[in-house]
């Protein structure tokens, strides 16, 4: 597995190594003891896995104190455009995002520690989007940043008149008035 810091400390691409041939390909998604050398000890609990249609916007999702959650996502088919945005109030990249795109072809994943928002466009017809969490979800602890905030200015690759999204995405606040 190759590991990349981001320009966002605490978001890294994990670009595994893939070994094909005529009968397929074989790969390690996750070695606890690898990805601790790396990175550093993560206690995943739970995995997760979703799917979408292309347009499908999730995000920007996070759970608040002792709730928050660290991820490890991957793509098993299809493509996104993965973001991940720094809502830490005491750091030097508050309201900085990283945009990576991740798919079933590339294999990258991205680990997103906690005190970051979370979310992902469908690019291709479908995806089956997965996710490892160290924490449970909460759903009174949760919160939303609106995914098109000009401050955070997130270049969604797609016209925004394609873009499916829930009401309650639709409707969150900007970064700058959440109340942390």
């Amino acid at each position: 597995m190759n590991y990349t810091q981001t320009e966002l400390p605490g978001v890294w691409i994990l670009e595994p190594k893939v070994f094909s041939d005529t009968r397929g390909y074989f790969m390690e998604s996750f070695k606890k003891e690898d990805f601790e050398k790396h990175i550093g000890e993560v206690n995943f609990i739970q995995d997760n896995e979703s799917k979408s249609s292309f347009g499908v916007l999730r995000g920007l999702h996070f759970q608040k104190g002792e709730y928050s959650q660290a991820k490890l996502v991957r793509i098993i088919t299809g493509k996104v455009l993965d973001v991940a945005v720094d809502i830490r109030k005491d750091s030097p990249t508050f309201g900085k995002h990283v945009a990576v795109e991740l798919s079933g072809e590339n294999k990258r994943q991205l680990f997103i520690q906690r005190g970051f928002a979370h979310g992902f466009l469908v690019l291709s017809d479908e995806v089956i989007f997965c996710y490892k969490v160290d924490n449970i979800y909460s759903p009174q602890n949760e919160g939303s940043i609106l995914y098109n905030d000009a401050e955070i200015n997130i270049n969604w690759p797609i016209d925004p008149s394609e873009i499916i999204i829930s009401e309650k995405d639709k409707n969150a606040p900007l970064l700058k008035d959440y109340q942390f």
